[in-house]
């Protein structure tokens, strides 16, 4: 039996992670902290679920609810909606880093962590350069259990409009007959689950999941 820290739960990702933890039997407790409450009309009250309202950008705070067994890292963002490169690295880098040490430090022993299909710390892009670098940081904390999935664009609907990512999925969807499985759309939910699944009864060790192993 596991609880459960989710980051991102508002996320197209997170999202999913949120809704199958609190159907999964294997799943006892769901901390997840937002910005703002969770609205009741898309996720009824649920009596696993705790919905700590704090912007984690702004601080951790010193509270109970870090102890849990696993941490599901769906934080994400875009340079563009978040303004500036400091921002965004405060979102994807900061954020869950600081969390994820956070919860360690009482006592969380597993982590699944959403990155990106080409992150690596030593990229020219910043998003992939992020994603890399919080990828090596997230291995330095001592989890014993480590997931790390790399999904490609990601496929679901999203709550925000990204005129950018439509448009990508409506031709990648028009050639998805003759890509190779690492350049298709990675479904959300099929995301979610493996994130979840991991940080449930993941085996001891790191364990990187690519996007062709998430494709249709």
């Amino acid at each position: 039996m596991t609880s459960l820290l989710l980051l991102g739960a508002t996320g197209l990702v997170g999202g999913h992670v949120l809704e199958l933890a609190l159907k999964d039997d294997r799943v006892t407790r769901v901390v997840a902290p937002t910005r703002r409450p969770l609205p009741p009309t898309a996720l009824p009250a649920h009596p696993k679920l705790e919905n700590p309202i704090t912007d984690l950008s702004s601080g951790l705070p010193d509270a109970d609810w870090w102890t849990v067994d696993a941490v599901i890292s769906a934080l994400g963002t875009t340079r563009a909606k978040a303004g500036s490169d400091e921002a965004f690295r405060l979102v994807d880098y900061a954020t869950p880093l600081g969390a994820a040490r956070r919860a360690y430090e009482r006592g969380a022993t597993r982590f699944s962590l959403v990155s990106s299909t080409g992150a690596n710390s030593k990229s020219s892009l910043l998003y992939l350069r992020t994603k890399g670098e919080l990828e090596d940081a997230i291995r330095g904390i001592g989890f014993s259990t480590l997931t790390i999935v790399r999904p490609g664009l990601l496929g679901g609907d999203r709550s925000e409009f990204r005129l950018g990512e439509r448009l990508a999925s409506m031709t990648l969807k028009i050639a998805h007959p003759i890509l190779p499985r690492r350049l298709r759309i990675s479904p959300a939910h099929v995301v979610a689950k493996v994130l979840l699944d991991a940080a449930i009864g993941g085996e001891k060790g790191e364990r990187i999941v690519e996007a062709d192993q998430l494709s249709g």
